[in-house]
């Protein structure tokens, strides 16, 4: 059996293959963010997920992308934990950036992620060059999700927000600032915090303000982390993630104003993993 999991923040979606390929089931547990999330809350959300526990005997493989994982020691936590659980199976944890640049292509490309956080790289068609590090929430992610969400709860504070939709958003949000200073500072997982503010731009109608945010945040991913690369002028440019699902009209018109190819734009890259590691059990059994 075969176990292949796409983990962000906020959620982690996994699939169990048969050795023939055949999905045998498809679960969901808590975001399994390493550079996030204690060691007891990454256990927690493996040992209480029904399905894991049932087939964990049964795994061979272990094949997980996530956020977080692009740096050594966060990277040998959550291999350590997979490792502790599944104890019969090889786990391989890479970079979620490895997960976006199979879900989208094949062929040489740049890959960008658009989710809760944010990230790019080079793919040559095999290997995954990430030339910028990711700092994470408070000091990058330009255009995620908790990047708008801190832009929104920025403009409703110092009363740049509409005040239509000012009100709107005071009655979708708790926006008591003990709150809000108490889940950033306090709680665990304050990205994923902060990035559910952004739901609001994608649940209203899509207006002059919400335009200008979404702009501005793709313009500064462009400028800081696509552009860099040399490559990105003879290359398509792929996006993956729901803010790059939902903001795929900007993302197109930045890029043409660039010069710049738009490649695939996927909102999930656990379907294109999936045929990924199909082909790979494929050529195994040749």
């Amino acid at each position: 059996m075969v176990l292949i999991a796409d983990g962000g923040s906020t959620k982690a979606d996994w699939i169990l293959l048969n050795k023939s390929g055949v999905q045998v089931f498809k679960t969901r547990t808590g975001g399994l963010n390493p550079a996030v999330f204690s060691e007891a809350l990454l256990k927690s959300r493996i040992e209480e997920n029904e399905d894991l526990t049932k087939c964990k005997n049964e795994v061979e493989e272990v094949y997980f992308y996530g956020a977080g994982c692009g740096t050594e020691k966060p990277t040998l936590l959550l291999k350590s934990i997979f490792e502790s659980f599944f104890t019969n199976a090889k786990v391989d944890v890479k970079e979620d950036t490895y997960a976006a640049a199979y879900a989208v292509t094949t062929n040489p490309g740049m890959v960008c992620i658009l989710g809760t956080g944010s990230n790019s790289c080079y793919f040559d068609g095999e290997k995954v060059d990430v030339r910028i590090a990711s700092l994470g929430y408070i000091l990058m992610d330009e255009a995620s999700g908790n990047y708008f969400g801190k832009k929104l709860i920025r403009d409703y504070y110092y009363g740049k927000m509409p005040k239509d939709l000012a009100i709107k958003f005071s009655e979708q949000f708790n926006l008591e600032a003990d709150v809000i200073k108490r889940n950033i500072y306090k709680e665990e997982n304050p990205n994923t915090y902060l990035a559910h503010f952004a739901e609001f731009i994608f649940k209203n109608e899509q207006n002059a303000y919400f335009n200008k945010v979404l702009r501005k945040g793709i313009k500064e991913f462009f400028k800081n982390r696509v552009l860099p690369y040399e490559e990105s002028k003879k290359v398509p440019v792929h996006f993956v993630g729901s803010i790059a699902f939902f903001a795929k009209d900007i993302i197109a018109d930045v890029a043409k104003y660039h010069l710049v190819e738009l490649g695939n734009i996927v909102r999930r890259p656990i379907d294109g993993l999936i045929e990924y590691h199909r082909e790979k059990l494929k050529l195994e059994q040749l």
